[in-house]
């Protein structure tokens, strides 16, 4: 999964929980168990989690199914 040292911070985005629902087209409980799980790597604010956009677009990346053809 990629790495959020790998861009200067000033360069991350970041989004909140119910935007990456939104992305991923899941409920915002489907998101706080991939953070809690550490499949998605978040960081807390307060009380509130950011994930950075790219490890979303990894995460969806990586968990693309494809059909094979034998």
């Amino acid at each position: 999964m990629a790495q959020v040292g790998e861009r200067p911070l000033n360069e991350v985005q970041f989004l909140t929980v119910a935007e990456v629902a939104s992305v991923m087209r899941v409920s915002k409980m489907t998101v706080y168990r991939l953070v809690h799980s550490g499949h998605l790597p978040a960081i807390r604010v307060g009380r509130s989690f950011r994930v950075p956009e790219q490890a979303v677009h990894e995460y969806l990346r990586e968990s693309y199914v494809g059909v094979e053809t034998a």
